[in-house]
């Protein structure tokens, strides 16, 4: 399978601050290729400079054959992008927005005014095309943005954090519009804070922090690196999760996470159901009263948390994304 993106050794800097410290990316045609991590890792800063926006101070990058620094005048007809905002004219109605964003695209007017109607109809804004979008919901404004980024059919297309600031449902329902035109072919990058967004959509997943990856492979190759099955349970008072670390620790096949304001602890294990059994079984033995127990596989956060020392969603102090 052909590469649509390729970039190798990126690197940039604001003054003191490294963005990117030698970012590498590869995404094959027609998958969608995710890039996790918190804010300050470096997700948009690649994204800018993948999509023309921002030039790198060292490195090399090619989308759909064509370089970001040399070509980048004949690269912005193949791509589409939408940001963590939604890029649309509160005072122009949905049609509008998208008809102008086909102009701008030299389209002509009547292709242009087409386009956009195929558009409204896709994501679903059909009955609010002729509105302003000042009076549209966020995940009607989100729509209409990823509308905006596909008028010129755009064979790769950059979404990053596109889900920032929707509820659950206005969420699944852009996964599923996302999903779909992977199906039909499209390449996505996709940039996200969010795990099951990541686990979800991406075919294949770069981890980021301080501007470099640092693990890459699919949703579950990156939780085998963090190992096997996790027993987490949570009992009824602060004495009895001491008790309950000091008695399972012999069980644990690594660091066991502690959460004292919730009462949980998470332990690493190897044996499945066996090794639940026989925790239970330890710990009853203690007389240490069990609120809540379960056996889980280890989920991104867990991976996050493993590479990196600190959860995904974390803020950093610099503005630089």
């Amino acid at each position: 399978m052909p590469d649509a993106i390729v970039a190798e050794g990126l690197v940039k800097k604001y003054g003191a601050v490294t963005a990117l410290d030698g970012m590498d990316l590869t995404v094959p045609e027609g998958t969608v290729f995710g890039l996790l991590g918190p804010n300050g890792a470096g997700k948009t800063t690649t994204v800018r400079i993948l999509t023309t926006l921002l030039k790198p101070d060292a490195g090399h990058a090619t989308v759909t054959g064509l370089d970001v620094v040399r070509d980048a005048p004949r690269l912005r007809a193949h791509i589409g992008a939408s940001g963590q905002y939604a890029a649309v004219d509160d005072h122009l109605t949905g049609a509008e927005n998208l008809e102008m964003v086909g102009r701008l695209y030299h389209l002509g007017v009547k292709r242009s005014r087409q386009r956009a109607r195929e558009l409204l109809e896709r994501f679903d804004l059909t009955d609010a095309a002729d509105r302003p979008v000042q009076g549209y919901s966020g995940g009607m404004r989100r729509r209409l943005d990823l509308a905006g980024a596909l008028v010129a059919s755009p064979p790769v297309l950059f979404l990053d954090e596109p889900t920032t600031g929707l509820d659950p449902r206005a969420r699944a329902g852009l996964w599923d519009v996302i999903a779909g035109l992977v199906a039909a072919g499209t390449t996505v990058l996709l940039t996200t804070q969010y795990m099951e967004e990541a686990d979800q959509l991406a075919d294949r997943i770069a981890v980021v922090d301080h501007g470099r990856v640092i693990a890459l492979g699919t949703a579950d190759e990156l939780k085998d690196q963090v190992g096997g099955d996790r027993i987490e349970l949570s009992v009824t008072n602060a004495a009895n999760l001491e008790s309950a670390a000091r008695t399972l620790a012999p069980l644990a096949l690594g660091d066991m996470q502690i959460d004292a304001a919730a009462l949980r602890v998470t332990i690493p294990v190897a044996g499945g159901a066996a090794a639940l059994t026989q925790a239970l079984g330890h710990l009853a033995a203690e007389r240490i009263t069990v609120r809540d127990a379960g056996l889980r596989r280890p989920t991104l956060d867990d991976v996050f948390l493993s590479l990196t020392g600190h959860q995904a969603d974390e803020k950093t102090k610099e503005s630089v994304r």
